[in-house]
């Protein structure tokens, strides 16, 4: 059997920032953004620091890639509507963070900005977006390259190297069936287990330093309670996803009981129709005379 894995959200809080584990992140990185990836250094931010009241709904981490290069990796369990511009503004915080007082513009750093979400973020049948800055002409429809002197000024060959990129990968949708390295990731990624056909960068060290059983005591723990938070996060969503339903259809009812005593029903008749008490009808009766 294939031992189960503590989650990658929490690792990369708590497991990853070793020195001696970036292989497992580069692993990652490398299928993900298919280079050779060399992390040269975790940094810190406003965003990724721990604190008091970390909640670990939220997990990034930021770093530097021996390309100078900045990746920010963020980790969402639950669903925000407004994910997309959490995006663009961790995407933004990071760029700014990163030019020092004095610096040239041309000096900033490429950000790559990875989203994994655990949720059905927008409306697409993939599991995978890959999103980049081009222009293109709106009369002659070509697209804005960079000059000769611009490449090498920058070493960069095209526009789109100088802005951010993003990728999100919407764990939930993938299909558990694992067609190529970065699939085998990502269902690690879902189902917190690597197979032993597995093969990607990465996964072997996964299945080592990610295994429960040789964590330490405290950080055992410290596991457990951020599971039991996942389960608290969860049923609360669903108790508000309930609640909202049951809104929804009482305003239904309601509007259905508004319409009958316009048209001159009676509460028994209205009642039977709806659901609703005989003072409940009475009530909205009430305020329908007050309008």
């Amino acid at each position: 059997m294939n031992k189960k894995l503590i989650r990658f959200d929490w690792a990369v809080k708590k497991l990853l920032r070793n020195k001696a584990n970036f292989v497992i992140l580069e692993g990652f990185l490398s299928e993900l953004l298919f280079d050779d990836i060399r992390i040269e250094k975790i940094l810190e931010s406003e965003g990724n620091q721990e604190t008091e009241d970390d909640k670990f709904n939220r997990v990034d981490i930021l770093t530097q890639n021996s390309k100078n290069e900045l990746i920010v990796v963020e980790i969402q369990n639950t669903f925000e509507i407004d994910f997309f511009h959490r995006m663009a503004f961790g995407a933004s915080k990071a760029l700014t963070e990163n030019l020092s007082l004095g610096q040239a513009y041309s000096e900033i750093k490429k950000v790559i900005s990875i989203n994994i979400v655990y949720f059905d973020l927008g409306q697409g049948q993939d599991y995978v977006y890959k999103g980049s800055t081009n222009f293109y002409g709106l009369h002659q429809n070509d697209t804005l390259t960079l000059s000769d002197k611009q490449k090498i000024a920058f070493s960069k060959d095209k526009v789109s190297d100088i802005f951010p990129e993003f990728y999100i990968i919407k764990v939930n949708k993938f299909n558990d069936i694992a067609k190529d390295s970065l699939d085998e990731w990502i269902y690690f990624l879902k189902n917190s287990e690597v197979k032993d056909e597995f093969t990607a960068r990465g996964l072997k060290e996964a299945g080592e330093v990610l295994d429960y059983m040789r964590l330490p005591q405290d950080d055992q723990f410290s596991y457990n309670r951020y599971l039991d938070y996942l389960h608290y996060k969860a049923s609360e969503m669903l108790s508000l996803q309930s609640e909202a339903e049951d809104r929804v259809r009482q305003d239904e009812k309601t509007v259905i009981a508004e319409n009958a005593i316009i048209k001159g029903a009676d509460n028994q008749f209205i009642a039977d129709i709806t659901g609703l008490s005989l003072g409940q009808i009475e009530e909205i009766r009430t305020k329908l005379v007050k309008k």
